[in-house]
C-alpha cells in the first residue's frame, strides 16, 4: 500500500499515477476501495478512470480543437519528422500573434489540463487522438518557455530542439534528429549574429517576434540585477519598440528588424568592458559614473577609469558590512562613498543627479554580493 501511495501521489502538474497489477491484487484493492468511509469518497470521488478522466480528456481535446481554429495542424499526422515539427512552431506562431493573448492563455491552461487527463487514461485513448494530444502539449511546452518571466532561465536553441525531438519520441517514432535552426554551432550564443540572421528570415514571423523579446527581456532581467543604467536603458528602448509594434505603427518585418538591433546593441554593450579592461563588475559601475554624457568633458579617460577600479574595490574590501539589515551600516556605506567620490571632485558642479546613479548601482551591487553569498 506504501508503495501504492508512492506511485499515486499527486504533485505539481502531476494528476496522478498508474498501477499496473502484475500479481492480481487489483480486486483485494477495489473492496478496500469500497471500504472507505462517505468522508473518503467525496475526497477522492470516483476512481474509475473510464468514468472520470476520459471524458475529461475528451472535454479538453475539443476544446483545444476549437481553440486552434483557423490552423492547419494536420501536416504533423504524416510520416515526416520535420514537417512536425514545423506544424510545431507554426502552432507557437498562430498563437503568440498579438490579437490571441486572450486564446494564447486560455490553450495554455486547457492543455496542460489535457495533459493531466491523458496520463490517468492514455490505454483507454485511440492512437491518433494521443498524437494530436501530444501536438498541444508540444505546442504548450514551447510557449510556457517562451512567454515565461521571471524565471532567470534563458531561453536556449539546445533546449527548443531537444524539447520537440523528446516530446515527438514520447508520442511516435522519431528518426534522426530535428535541428530547427540548422546553421547553429554546438557551442551557441543566443546573440549570434547568423542566429540572429536566421531568426530574421523565418517565415513565422510572430514566433521571430517573441523569441527576440524573450532574449533580449531575459538580458535586460539580468542587467536589473547588475548594471543599473544598461537595465534602464534597454527597457526603456524595447519597451518603445514593443508599443509602437502593438499599437500598429511598425509591421512584423519592421519590428523584428528594431529588436535584432536592440540584440546587437546589448552584445556590444557586454564587449564594452573588455575594450576598457573592465570586469563586469567595474563596467557597471563606470556605466553609472559616466550615464550622463557631459561628465566625459569634465574628466579624462584615464581618471574616470581609475575612479572606476577604485570604487569597485572599496565595495568589495566592505561587502562583509550588514548593511542591509541596518540603517546606520546602510548610512555608513554612502558616507564612505560620497568621501571617495568628493576625493575625485566627482561629481561636476550642476550636475548632482549623477550621484544618485552612483549610490543606486552601489546598493544593487552590494544586495546582488550579499544575496549570492
Amino acid at each position: 500500500m506504501q508503495a501504492i501511495a508512492r506511485v499515486n501521489r499527486v504533485f505539481g502538474e502531476k494528476e496522478g499515477g498508474l498501477v499496473v497489477d502484475y500479481v492480481g491484487i487489483a480486486s483485494a484493492l477495489k473492496q478496500a476501495m469500497n471500504d472507505y468511509t462517505i468522508r473518503d469518497r467525496k475526497n477522492y470521488g470516483d476512481t474509475d478512470v473510464a468514468k472520470v478522466a476520459l471524458p475529461k480528456f475528451q472535454e479538453k481535446l475539443e476544446i483545444c480543437q476549437n481553440l486552434f481554429h483557423g490552423y492547419d495542424y494536420s501536416a504533423f499526422f504524416g510520416k515526416s519528422d520535420l514537417e512536425r515539427a514545423k506544424t510545431i512552431t507554426g502552432g507557437v506562431n498562430f498563437l503568440v500573434a498579438p490579437k490571441k493573448q486572450d486564446t494564447k492563455e486560455s490553450f495554455i491552461k486547457e492543455a496542460l489540463m489535457l495533459r493531466q487527463a491523458l496520463s490517468l487514461c492514455s490505454t483507454l485513448v485511440p492512437t491518433e487522438k494521443r498524437l494530436e494530444a501530444a501536438y498541444f502539449e508540444a505546442v504548450r511546452s514551447m510557449l510556457v518557455k517562451l512567454t515565461a518571466s521571471g524565471t532567470g532561465k534563458k531561453l536556449s536553441l539546445k533546449e527548443i530542439n531537444e524539447q520537440i525531438n523528446n516530446l515527438l519520441k514520447a508520442s511516435i517514432k522519431s528518426e534522426g534528429v530535428l535541428n530547427l535552426f540548422s546553421d547553429a554551432k554546438e557551442k551557441f550564443s543566443l546573440f549570434d549574429p547568423a542566429f540572429l540572421s536566421e531568426i530574421a528570415k523565418m517565415k513565422e514571423k510572430n514566433l521571430a517576434i517573441e523569441l527576440l523579446k524573450k532574449l533580449i527581456a531575459d538580458q535586460v532581467s539580468t542587467y536589473r540585477r547588475t548594471n543599473v543604467v544598461q537595465s534602464e536603458k534597454f527597457s526603456e528602448l524595447l519597451q518603445k519598440s514593443l508599443n509602437r509594434y502593438l499599437n500598429g505603427l511598425l509591421t512584423n518585418e519592421e519590428v523584428i528588424q528594431e529588436l535584432i538591433k536592440l540584440a546587437r546593441q546589448i552584445e556590444a554593450a557586454k564587449d564594452a568592458g573588455q575594450e576598457l579592461g573592465l570586469t563586469e563588475d567595474e563596467l557597471a559601475f563606470y556605466d553609472a559614473l559616466t550615464k550622463p554624457q557631459a561628465i566625459k568633458d569634465f574628466y579624462e579617460h584615464d581618471e574616470l577609469i581609475t575612479l572606476t577600479k577604485e570604487l569597485t574595490e572599496t565595495l568589495r574590501k566592505n561587502k562583509s558590512i550588514d548593511w542591509q539589515k541596518r540603517e546606520s551600516a546602510r548610512a555608513s556605506m554612502r558616507r564612505m562613498i560620497r568621501r571617495l567620490l568628493k576625493k575625485h571632485k566627482y561629481p561636476p558642479e550642476g550636475m548632482e543627479d549623477a550621484m544618485q546613479t552612483v549610490m543606486s548601482q552601489c546598493e544593487l551591487w552590494t544586495d546582488n554580493v550579499m544575496d549570492v553569498e
